[in-house]
């Protein structure tokens, strides 16, 4: 049972990492689930609860990333206050209504729509709008670097 939950945990992992380069699952938690079955299939000898909760905080602060990646890059390239409320609501709402497609379209239309609301130029709300492009970027990273401490310190603790 233990190379069978070891099997699916890894391709949770696989997934969930792919999840993160391309924003069309959602990464973080299918690394979770990974772990959480892996405690299921195992009867939690090695996986315990307590691991999985501090995983599970792990997952949410990839989700903060993406939020203060966006925003940082929205104020980087001059963006104003309204464009990094847009580009917050734009990946809230572009999640919720679109998928993954949004997460991507959702922070840059908010970003574009908060400058244009605030009087700016639309080649310079443009500008600020694709700037959110790269906290994407940014923020993806970081993801990755989440998630590959969160799969080594799963292997460590089931060895």
């Amino acid at each position: 049972m233990t190379t069978l939950a070891l099997f699916l945990a890894i391709i949770c992992f696989l997934t969930g990492v792919a999840g993160i380069i391309l924003p069309l699952l959602p990464g973080p938690p299918l690394i979770w689930l990974g772990m959480l079955l892996y405690g299921l299939l195992t009867g939690f000898e090695r996986v315990t609860w307590i691991f999985l909760m501090l995983q599970a905080a792990l997952v949410i602060l990839t989700f903060g990333v993406d939020y203060l990646a966006n925003a940082w890059a929205v104020k980087r390239y001059g963006g104003s206050r309204t464009a990094v409320w847009g580009a917050g609501l734009g990946l809230l709402f572009g999640a919720l209504l679109l998928g993954p497609v949004g997460i991507i379209l959702g922070p840059f239309a908010g970003a574009l729509l908060g400058e244009l609301l605030a009087g700016r130029h639309p080649a310079q709300a443009l500008r600020i709008a694709f700037g959110t492009l790269i906290g994407l970027a940014g923020g993806s990273l970081v993801k990755l670097c989440v998630a590959a401490g969160m799969i080594a310190w799963f292997f460590l603790t089931i060895y």
